[in-house]
């Protein structure tokens, strides 16, 4: 249940900006790798990103849990 909630709100999360400091270390760095290399630093980008987003999902449950204990806490 708990993550049927969290995909429903995945959309209300507004997806931040890159920061400068990505766009200027990736940018030139992305311009000097092959086709073959940019299609791996690719993968790897989207790797980063799952794992971030599973990280997200598990944190959000956590939160979800504590959050409820506490409410049985106060309403006990």
């Amino acid at each position: 249940m708990i993550d049927m909630i969290y995909n429903l709100r995945v959309g209300d999360i507004h997806a931040a900006e890159f920061s400068d400091e990505f766009n200027k270390l990736c940018i030139p760095f992305e311009d000097s790798l092959s086709e073959e290399q940019i299609d791996v630093f690719h993968k790897i980008l989207d790797c980063v990103s799952e794992t971030s987003a599973a990280e997200m999902r598990a944190a959000y449950k956590v939160g979800f849990k504590d959050g409820a204990t506490m409410m049985q806490e106060i309403h006990d």
